[in-house]
């Protein structure tokens, strides 16, 4: 359990839709902040669980609960927070009958961390918008470990009053937690962090391979260019691991391509110029075919070795 320290504030009513490998730690710290926390997860034995690892000691006034709907989940709160795959499974916990939407209370907040489009963004804070509701793009950065230790770095885009609203709450699971412009310009900066960490871990691992088969020692190697204009998190917190061939810290290679499709994407849209960013989604595709499809990113050096 995260060592964590929560700031005094008053408790509120929110809801949190999707309790995946971030999702889960996330409503954790809501409900060990204290406030009254009803989860919604697709698989409802997930949400189930949750409930009963969290109830007799994470929340001072016992309020958790799960619902069967999203749309059940949300009546009541003020604030809904939401991660979940992609835009068609955000669409999917927010708009119809049974989506967020529907039973959201007029004014209150929906702060969605999923790392999806900035269109579907767009597309849902105007939905919002028409039914009196507030939405913010909030994707997070972090991984796993950021997440379970409550220090997720927040980037968003929405009204600067729905993020006033989500700002206090949301610093239950987050270090920073902040507002980067109108709608989509969180999921925009998210695609920034993208483009900044694939070329990092591919310069990291052309590092340790040329390193390796020049006969150094790559641990002492990064131990001493790590004081100096090299260093990195992704060197701090991944190379050593990188050259223990170890692959298994949270941010799947699967989940990576699916981000650097979505900045693809946008590229396309605004003409930015990509190539080492296309050409490392390329080396990903080359670690999916050697069934590396749940190794995490930093596994890019096994093409190379």
């Amino acid at each position: 359990m995260s060592s964590k320290t929560y700031e005094p504030i008053p408790a509120q009513r929110v809801a949190f839709l999707g309790l995946g490998v971030m999702g889960y730690p996330m409503a954790g710290h809501l409900a060990r902040a204290g406030h009254q926390v009803t989860v919604y997860n697709r698989t409802t034995a997930k949400a189930i669980a949750w409930c009963a690892e969290h109830a007799p000691t994470d929340a001072p006034n016992g309020a958790l609960n799960h619902a069967e709907t999203p749309r059940q989940a949300v009546e009541g709160a003020s604030l809904v927070f939401c991660c979940v795959g992609n835009d068609d499974d955000l669409r999917s916990v927010v708009l119809g009958p049974n989506g967020a939407f529907a039973g959201m209370a007029p004014g209150a907040v929906l702060v969605d961390h999923t790392t999806a489009s900035a269109n579907v963004a767009r597309e849902l804070y105007a939905h919002a918008k028409e039914l009196g509701l507030h939405f913010v793009d909030a994707p997070v950065s972090g991984g796993q470990a950021g997440a379970q230790n409550g220090v997720l770095t927040v980037m968003c885009g929405g009204d600067l009053a729905a993020f006033d609203a989500a700002r206090p709450v949301a610093m239950a699971f987050s270090k920073a937690f902040t507002r980067l412009g109108d709608s989509g310009a969180g999921q925009l900066a998210k695609m920034v962090n993208q483009i900044c960490i694939a070329g990092l871990v591919q310069g990291l691992s052309e590092a340790i391979a040329f390193g390796e088969r020049a006969g150094l020692d790559m641990d002492q190697v990064l131990d001493v260019i790590g004081k100096g204009a090299a260093q990195s998190w992704q060197m701090d917190n991944r190379g050593k691991t990188m050259v223990a061939g170890q692959f298994d810290f949270g941010f799947a290679v699967d989940w990576m391509r699916k981000d650097l499709g979505l900045v693809l994407d946008e590229a396309r849209r605004n003409g930015a110029k990509l190539p080492v960013t296309a050409l490392v989604d390329q080396f990903y595709a080359d670690v999916q075919q050697m069934g590396g499809r749940r190794w995490d990113t930093s596994s890019l050096i096994k093409r190379l070795k």
